[in-house]
């Protein structure tokens, strides 16, 4: 097993990318932290302990520092070590810039990227502590790498994120740290199943695939990152898109 007794912690695992990758890191040996502001984190962890997998549950503002400089405090607590950190929290909230007001564009800059920051932030204390390496593995969005004029928040988010993924692989190198990015497109989650048939089959559309991607494909993919397998992969955001942008 690939990362047999590695300590992960995903943020947003409550659901979605998150908990498809905490399932496919314990089946691979690792020690998870499931950390999520929902109580499901909580309901997830203890099935996965039923089943003889090896998690706790950490509740979690991800764009709290606070909480977050708890959660790795908690993690360490726990299992003695860091290795592998997935900052994965985020939401949505599609508008035009002229249509956007200053609350929402906070919500969203706050949840999906300066929760990655404070992520990376603590985990790469950690691992300097350790001073072992360690792998970080942050959850962008194609869009991450495209525009659309639609999204102004989530987009900027998003491309920031990719940057911020390049600077951490640029300078903590050196101590043995990677960083990179997963970049999915339109994932079939529970969200997508309350669309119109006729807005599924847009979404379905923009992929050369001509379908969704299972939530189980990226979270294999955030495996391949956060590997030693890839050890010489960092600062790569990498689109899991169906063929997207390849037209």
């Amino acid at each position: 097993m690939k990362f047999q007794d590695k300590v992960v912690i995903v943020t947003g695992a409550a659901s979605g990318i998150g908990d498809a990758t905490a399932l496919e890191f314990v089946k691979e040996g690792a020690k998870v932290v499931i950390a999520d502001l929902s109580e499901k984190g909580k309901v997830f962890s203890d099935e996965l302990n039923a089943n003889g997998y090896d998690t706790i549950f950490v509740k979690v503002d991800a764009a709290n520092e606070d909480e977050v400089k708890n959660l790795v405090s908690e993690t360490v607590k726990k299992y003695g070590k860091l290795d592998v950190m997935l900052a994965n929290a985020g939401i949505n909230i599609e508008t035009n810039v002229h249509e956007l007001d200053f609350a929402k564009w906070k919500k969203v800059i706050d949840v999906n990227l300066t929760s990655v920051y404070l992520s990376n932030k603590y985990a790469i204390e950690q691992f300097q502590k350790q001073g072992t390496g360690g792998a970080i593995v942050n959850t962008g969005s194609i869009h991450s790498l495209v525009a659309r004029d639609d999204l102004a928040s989530y987009s900027a988010a998003m491309d920031s994120l990719k940057t911020l993924t390049q600077k951490v692989a640029a300078r903590y190198s050196k101590d043995g740290i990677r960083a990179n990015a997963v970049c999915p497109i339109y994932i079939q989650t529970p969200l997508i199943n309350t669309l119109s048939q006729g807005v599924t089959n847009g979404l379905v559309g923009l992929h050369l695939s001509n379908r969704l991607a299972n939530p189980v494909e990226v979270a294999r993919t955030v495996l391949f990152l956060a590997s030693d397998d890839v050890a010489f992969i960092s600062g790569v955001s990498l689109p899991v898109d169906g063929g997207y942008i390849a037209v």
